[in-house]
């Protein structure tokens, strides 16, 4: 039995992966969200549905001494983490750099790239004690190409992918593995929350063109997860078939 520990739970493709996990079997989970009544939902739904075990620890990863007290949390209970989701993520505006919102720029640095670090480094010596592990980074399309008014958005998934390249040269000798998704335009709440809301606005990025949905990203994470133990998949980068990068789409009239 395997424990994976997963951010981000309570939306998009979080939750699709703690779903496709305990349909998996072979996994208890660990799954955490700030959304305390959604996440306790989620987990509730996961231990009906598929009999899996399942910790719900509600808090924010921007906040340092939280991500601390969760991972102390399960200490005594979940000491073997096997498998390290990094899924907690977001784009908050979608205006030129000039007329962009510097509270914009905190959240996803503290969200994308800092909470990121704070959990990784937090789950790392597990890992490295018992010489195994597995983390999956959720990146982003973005993390590859810059496109307009997305730049500090843009910015926070190339660390990200910098982060994992880092990672996986520094913990090969451990045997630990490390990978990510590089996702293009899919339809979760992404688009809601980068436009604080605005459901046309949101609407409207995928107008013309069928997105990505969470469920084929989690197939992603699957195939990254099942794979034999000789074999480390790295990155995998997906669009839906009508965008060609960030920035070229072909949307139907």
């Amino acid at each position: 039995m395997k424990t994976a520990f997963i951010t981000g739970v309570t939306s998009g493709f979080g939750k699709s992966f703690a779903f496709r996990l305990a349909k998996l079997g072979g996994y208890r989970l660990i799954i955490t969200g700030r959304r305390k009544e959604l996440l306790q939902e989620i987990a509730e739904k996961i231990r009906k549905d598929y009999k899996c075990e399942v910790e719900a620890l509600c808090f924010d990863i921007r906040d340092r001494q939280a991500c601390e007290w969760a991972v102390q949390s399960i200490e005594e209970t979940h000491g073997h983490i096997d498998v390290l989701i990094n899924n907690a993520g977001l784009a908050a505006g979608a205006a030129p750099f000039d007329e962009s919102d510097v509270d914009d720029f905190d959240q996803m640095l503290d969200t994308n790239v800092k909470g990121l670090l704070y959990i990784t480094k937090l789950i790392v010596p597990k890992m490295i004690a018992q010489q195994s592990g597995h983390i999956v980074n959720i990146s982003s399309i973005a993390g590859i190409e810059v496109y307009p008014n997305g730049s500090v958005y843009c910015a926070s998934k190339h660390a990200v992918n910098a982060i994992t390249k880092g990672l996986r040269i520094d913990l090969v000798k451990h045997g630990i593995k490390v990978s990510s998704i590089s996702p293009g335009m899919a339809e979760t709440e992404f688009s809601i929350v980068r436009y604080h809301g605005d459901t046309e606005k949101a609407a409207a990025v995928y107008k013309g063109l069928v997105p990505l949905n969470a469920e084929d990203i989690a197939d992603a994470l699957e195939f990254i997860l099942t794979r034999p133990a000789h074999v480390s998949i790295n990155d995998i980068q997906i669009n839906p078939a009508q965008q060609a990068n960030t920035y070229i789409s072909h949307r139907k009239q």
